[in-house]
């Protein structure tokens, strides 16, 4: 979850493209320069934010296919979808065609999390992880595949967030305040696959109101751990399914 960061700083900056008036570039150039500056700002703030408090290491792999119930894949796979759907809009609002721009954010979205998952290869707490690059890989796919298909998103990740009672029993871990939280907490997450029948032409079902299957946990205190100890209090985990 920590590729929240580069979506919040994309939104930022390519707000501020679509809105000032004061930049002579093109459209195309004012929204790669706003990418640039993406790469370049939250490269800096996850070495900061995240990484800088753990010692560095030669590269490595990871194997955390199974930790934390799955959530931390998904949250991959949302980053990635995300990431491509919110560069998608700012490429197209450039003049770029359709399938140029959904190709050129998929990869770049893609490419970004190539690059965080190699920080994480050279780091002493995580390391490379096929798993993450798997999941980053779906979210990239599930974007261009729609856009290739249906020329719009039918189906569609969503994040949802709940404060939940974990945290506080380990703040270190699930974060001490609510941008932590937020990031790390995955038992206050929902992540949720939606779609609208309506979008598919069923003319008695409309197309703004959707379906969706959510997926989240309860009780994960640790990664690896189904089960976890604390004060004489033994928490178990398990996943939760929803729809709506």
């Amino acid at each position: 979850m920590k590729l929240l960061i580069p979506m919040l700083f994309l939104t930022c900056l390519r707000t501020f493209a679509l809105t000032s008036d004061s930049v002579k570039f093109s459209r195309k150039n004012r929204i790669a320069a706003a990418h640039l500056s993406i790469g370049v700002v939250s490269i800096a703030a996850l070495n900061t934010l995240w990484y800088a408090d753990y010692p560095k290491s030669s590269f490595h792999l990871f194997n955390d296919a199974n930790n934390w119930l799955y959530m931390d894949k998904v949250g991959h796979a949302f980053s990635a979808y995300a990431l491509s759907s919110v560069a998608n809009s700012s490429w197209k609002w450039a003049g770029l065609s359709q399938k140029h721009a959904a190709y050129l954010s998929a990869g770049s979205a893609w490419t970004y999390q190539l690059a965080v998952e190699c920080m994480d290869g050279f780091s002493s707490e995580w390391g490379f992880s096929m798993a993450d690059l798997t999941a980053n890989t779906f979210g990239t796919a599930l974007f261009l595949a729609q856009q290739n298909i249906f020329h719009e998103q039918r189906f569609q990740l969503k994040y949802g967030y709940k404060s939940s009672q974990y945290a506080a029993l380990r703040p270190t871990v699930l974060g001490a305040n609510f941008p932590e939280k937020l990031l790390k907490d995955y038992n206050a997450q929902s992540y949720w696959l939606c779609f609208s029948p309506g979008s598919f032409g069923h003319v008695n079902f409309p197309s703004w109101l959707q379906l969706a299957f959510g997926y989240s946990i309860d009780g994960r205190l640790k990664g690896d751990a189904s089960s976890y100890s604390i004060q004489n209090t033994r928490y178990y985990s398990h996943p939760e399914y929803a729809f709506s």
